[in-house]
């Protein structure tokens, strides 16, 4: 250890560092199979009535024969419609919602990708709830949950972002805190449910999940939403990584040790 380097700690549990890698291929697949799915119906509807005698999506990718025989490619967002050819709609010289660059498989099936996405999503289910169970027994949820001291230096800590300025040290910042928890609470559980609104059989046991996010077209609208919002975070948490440096935490992810600032006056917190 140099006198530039603080000392390493034992920052991220076993079962935190498996869940998390767990959680990370499981969505993987997800992502893909689950635009494989939605290309068989590349729509978004809000409400329980939707179907070839209604013409109320919200979102819609299209396509066109223009006068000159050519494809085109249209995406309709609540009746503004944006040309997409190429990327949405019309992709590679062909009539396709989302380019089989981004489904899995690649073709068009989607009994396939039914079958990828609901296998990963007991395996992502079942690990959720191991990671609340071993969690709740280790004492790391309360990790994730931000104090009233950690709202009130949230000012600072988005200066401290936006300036670049990442401290490491073995508690995660205000931001992280909200990003983590919201993601960990709000999001994946929204996905679940929704995902489970979306099954007829599920809908025997539980129809009241059909009230509470208004019928199944919403659910998947939602479903889809939450899906655009990981991938967000998901891009800004790989950024904040390389900010905050990419071999610290990896290291911590992989091996459970982190090396922290040198001890000083004051602590903050990194930023990944």
């Amino acid at each position: 250890m140099t006198a530039q380097q603080g000392p390493l700690i034992y920052r991220q549990k076993r079962t935190t560092r498996l869940t998390h890698w767990l959680w990370a291929i499981c969505l993987f697949f997800l992502m893909f199979s689950g635009l494989q799915i939605f290309n068989a119906h590349p729509q978004l509807h809000f409400g329980k009535e939707a179907g070839f005698d209604y013409d109320n999506a919200a979102v819609e990718l299209l396509a066109f024969q223009t006068a000159d025989g050519q494809l085109q490619g249209v995406t309709d967002i609540f009746g503004h419609r944006i040309d997409t050819t190429g990327v949405l709609g019309v992709s590679d010289g062909r009539v396709r919602g989302i380019p089989a660059a981004l489904t899995m498989p690649s073709g068009q099936s989607l009994a396939t990708g039914r079958v990828i996405h609901f296998f990963f999503a007991w395996i992502f289910v079942a690990t959720l709830l191991a990671w609340f169970v071993s969690s709740a027994i280790n004492g790391h949820i309360k990790a994730l949950i931000p104090s009233m001291a950690d709202l009130r230096g949230l000012p600072q800590d988005v200066i401290n972002h936006a300036r670049l300025r990442f401290h490491h040290t073995k508690d995660y910042n205000v931001l992280q805190k909200l990003a983590y928890a919201s993601v960990l609470f709000l999001a994946l559980p929204l996905m679940i449910l929704t995902g489970l609104t979306m099954s007829p059989a599920f809908n025997a046991v539980a129809p009241w999940l059909l009230d509470l996010f208004g019928g199944r077209q919403s659910a998947r609208s939602i479903h889809f939403l939450v899906m655009l919002a990981l991938i967000l975070f998901f891009v800004i948490h790989m950024l904040m990584i390389l900010a905050a440096g990419p071999l610290n935490e990896i290291r911590s992810i992989i091996t459970g040790w982190y090396r922290v600032d040198p001890a000083k006056g004051g602590q903050d917190d990194h930023a990944a």
